[in-house]
């Protein structure tokens, strides 16, 4: 039977430890995020959010490039009509990665721009090779990086966002992790070794623990101080009071290994 892998926009694998792998597998085009590309990512996020198998994802690439961002021969010689269909599929796929109930890493090791930027500020962490780089570079194409503007603010601190965006201009792994891009740099030899094992750290932990700090985190962000304490509180007692919250307590103090539930 012939492999049609080379066809696929996406790539998926899971392993047994509960990792799934997503490849952006278009190295020809700098993995640009086309519509069958975020077509494909957003089949594949509703896929692993309903299956207990996938404890953490995480999202990689082909190539040199992780990815471009859009693919720009869909934003050429169109109108409002084709245009909007685009941005809505992109807004889809990064919410869909904000709420998956599974851990998303995203494992960079090359350059990510416009959307792609947008792809790594989007996921929950990533981890970047030494000789990775960031751009929102779409002001030098008169088109400014607004919706990637909107995941790069709630990573990076607002005036280096307004840098990037305002000046397009590329900056370091070490700039990215300055400034809270990124969650760590690895030797560009080692990164998927120490993505992998960082994935397989997270995946050894309760899921439902996990999908439930997950959600609880994004929630609280966005409220001021006061609110964001007493929905904290009450997610917490509703935490220990999950079967998985009771055998890693007695785990704990039994000195002994959990096991989940789920």
């Amino acid at each position: 039977m012939p492999d049609d892998s080379a066809s696929q926009p996406v790539l998926y694998a899971l392993d047994s430890e509960g990792v799934a792998t997503l490849t952006l597998n278009n190295p020809e085009r700098r993995n640009a995020l086309s519509s069958p590309t975020l077509e494909a990512l957003e089949g594949l996020l509703a896929q692993m959010a309903g299956d207990p198998a996938v404890r953490v994802v995480v999202l990689r690439s082909e190539g040199p490039v992780f990815s471009s961002g859009h693919d720009l021969n869909e934003l050429v010689d169109g109108d409002a009509d084709d245009y909007t269909p685009v941005f809505e599929a992109c807004a889809r796929v990064m919410e869909g990665i904000r709420l998956l109930p599974k851990p998303v890493i995203a494992q960079v090791q090359g350059l990510a721009t416009a959307a792609g930027c947008q792809l790594v500020a989007t996921c929950d962490i990533a981890v970047a090779a030494d000789t990775a780089a960031f751009a929102t570079p779409g002001v030098q194409i008169g088109l400014f990086c607004t919706t990637p503007g909107v995941a790069v603010a709630r990573s990076v601190m607002p005036k280096k966002a307004m840098e990037m965006l305002l000046t397009g201009r590329p900056i370091s792994a070490q700039e990215a992790l300055e400034f809270g891009l990124i969650s760590r740099i690895a030797p560009a030899d080692q990164l998927g070794e120490q993505v992998t094992e960082l994935a397989q750290q997270i995946a050894s932990a309760s899921a439902h623990t996990l999908a439930l700090g997950k959600s609880a985190f994004y929630q609280q962000i966005e409220m001021d101080r006061p609110s964001a304490y007493q929905f904290a509180s009450k997610v917490m007692v509703d935490n220990l009071l999950a079967d998985d919250a009771k055998e890693g307590i007695s785990a704990f103090l039994e000195k002994r290994q959990p096991v989940w539930t789920t």
